[in-house]
């Protein structure tokens, strides 16, 4: 049997932070996607510096579906989400040409994408995770110099993850 460890109270943090920042609507299925494999994501990539398609294609699949199924519950396209996939898979798409990212760091940024209920989430998340990734970075190649690798699928779901909590933040007191 394995241990759960630390990866069931982050699921459920994640979890309750997503569902405070979206509220009890179909557009929160895919954050609570994310709550659910962050902390096998980030395990995978730590340890072996890739992101199993087992656990990030199906949240496109659950971002696409989510949208689709709230256009039909609202009768209005979530368009945030689609140009927010796009434009952050994107971009990681392009620096993976250049061999700055793996296609597993593309595929969860699209992912993410589909998962940002606003724009604030949808800017916030990527800066976020370019700031944090480029600053751990910055230390490792002082530290270790050139030719030095990190796993940056953890900063892109911490830029998530602390772009939900500005949601929370910024939101109108009710």
């Amino acid at each position: 049997m394995r241990r759960i460890g630390w990866q069931l109270p982050v699921v459920i943090a994640i979890g309750m932070l997503a569902w405070v920042a979206i509220g009890p609507v179909v557009a929160a299925i895919p954050a609570l996607y994310i709550a659910a494999v962050a902390p096998e994501l980030t395990r995978f990539d730590l340890t072996q510096h890739r992101l199993p398609n087992r656990l990030v294609v199906p949240g496109l699949i659950v971002g696409v579906l989510a949208g689709a199924g709230s256009w039909a519950t609202t009768g209005h396209p979530r368009l945030v989400p689609l140009i927010a996939g796009a434009a952050y898979g994107g971009v990681l798409f392009v620096l993976a040409i250049g061999g700055g990212m793996g296609m597993g760091d593309v595929k969860l940024a699209a992912v993410l994408g589909l998962a940002s209920p606003t724009s604030l989430v949808a800017i916030a998340s990527p800066l976020l995770a370019f700031t944090l990734g480029g600053l751990v970075a910055l230390v490792v190649l002082i530290v270790r110099g050139r030719g030095s690798r990190i796993a940056f699928g953890p900063f892109l779901l911490l830029g998530y993850v602390g772009a939900l909590v500005a949601c929370v933040v910024m939101a109108p007191a009710a």
